[in-house]
This record gives C-alpha cells, structure tokens and sequence, in this order.
C-alpha cells in the first residue's frame, strides 16, 4: 500500500500554480448549486439550459486544472455528479424523496474519497489542510528531514485524514435530514423549487457551521503534531509567520 510520504520532487511541485481551495469550491460545488435553485427565476431560462450552464462551471473548472496541474480534479467530477443528478431528479421528475438521497450522497463521496485518497500519490488531506497556501511547506519539510521526522508526518497526515472525512460524513447526516424536513412538495412544482432554495439557505447554519468546527479541529490536531515533530514554533509553521520572520 502507498503512503503519504511526500514526493523527492515536492519542492519543485509547489512551485507551479497552486490550487486555491475556495475557487475549487466555488466552481465546482457553490455556482452551479445557485445557478440551478435560482437560474430559471433569475434569467429565465428553462430547465434544461439552466442544467447546461450550471454543468460549464465544474466541467471547465475541471478541464483548466487538467491542463494547467495535469491531473484530475476529484471535486470537479463529483460536481458535475451533483448537478446532473439534483438538475435530472427536476427533470425527469422523480419523487421527491431522491432530493434527500443525493444531498446526503454528495458529501459522503467526497468523504469516501478523502479517505480513498490516502493510497494514492495525491491524498485529498493536502488540498484541505496542508497546502502552501496555510502552512510554510518547504521550511517544514526542511525541519522533518533535520529530525528525521518524516513517519510523524505521514501519521499525522493519516489522522487529519480521519478527521477531514468524519466532517464530511457528519455533513451527509445532516443533508439528509434537512432535506427530508424541508422538501414536501413533489418535484417540478414552483412550491419544490423554493422548497430547494431554502434548502440551500438553510444549509449554512445547520451543516457548514458544525463541519467547519471538525474542520478547524482537524487542522488544529495538524498543527500542535507539526510543532512537535519539526521542533519549530506555531509562528513559523504558518505562512504568515513565515513572511513576518523574513522581513
């Protein structure tokens, strides 16, 4: 089985356009979400050029990052996942009960393949969490290979891991009861399509808060097993700490 030691190119990896976490979200999960719960009512369109335009984002999204990073991009493939399913079930009018199935199945991939992810090359953990967009890599890659320290790491790595994807399994949870309270009316009726943006709206406080929680946590656990295994101070490890040191 591989692990999650990093690779003897790391270093040179970081230096070529870096993923921008929100942007990836954005794209491939949030904008294509709004484009199908307001689209129609905002533009006027139908359903079925509302179910295109909302496909463009994460199938360009993905497209771009194929080219410029030259590998897959996991979230852009479980968006375009997403919105086919969430704009078919309007489509083709199925029952409304397939609303909470597919609310809850969206985040439990993702949590699936954060966890499937740990065999692989590019474990999802380091897009969430331990990128260079947080954290000074190339110092602390520095500090490990001083100490010796590289099995510490990829333990860690393993239990953000864990903890990354419980965040996402709670978020299933939660979607899915939600959304079998909130929806009630049957599919292709005005009353289910505000029925889907209360969904959307009430989906912040209720799931995004309580994962977010999981999440600071998770990145929490990384940063106290950083600052034991490179011996360097929390000020140093962040990015921001980085920069002030070297002004």
């Amino acid at each position: 089985m591989e692990t999650l030691k990093p690779d003897n190119n790391s270093k040179s990896q970081r230096s070529k356009k870096q993923e921008n976490p929100l942007l990836n979200l954005g794209f491939n999960i949030i904008i294509p979400a709004v484009i199908l719960m307001k689209g129609a009512t905002w533009f006027s369109m139908g359903p079925a050029i509302t179910l295109l335009i909302a496909l463009l984002f994460p199938l360009g999204y993905g497209l771009y990052d194929l080219a410029v990073r030259k590998k897959y991009n996991a979230l852009s493939i479980l968006g375009l996942v997403s919105v086919l399913l969430t704009g078919g079930i309007g489509l083709l009018k199925l029952p409304k009960e397939w609303i909470a199935i597919k609310e809850a199945a969206v985040p439990l991939v993702i949590g699936m393949l954060v966890l499937g992810s740990l065999k692989t090359r590019y474990p999802l953990v380091k897009t969430f969490l331990y990128n260079d967009q947080i954290l000074n890599l190339d110092k602390i890659d520095q500090a490990l290979d001083e100490r010796g320290a590289r099995n510490d790491l990829e333990t860690l790595l393993r239990r953000s891991t864990w903890l990354l994807a419980a965040s996402f399994l709670l978020s299933a949870l939660l979607n899915f009861i939600l959304a079998k309270v909130i929806i009630q009316s049957e599919t292709g009726t005005e009353a289910f399509t505000q029925e889907l943006g209360k969904l959307t709206v009430w989906s912040y406080p209720m799931i995004a808060l309580p994962c977010t929680v999981v999440i600071i946590y998770a990145l929490w656990k990384l940063l106290v097993g950083l600052e034991k295994a490179t011996g360097l101070p929390l000020e140093e490890i962040f990015v921001s700490g980085a920069h002030k040191k070297s002004k």
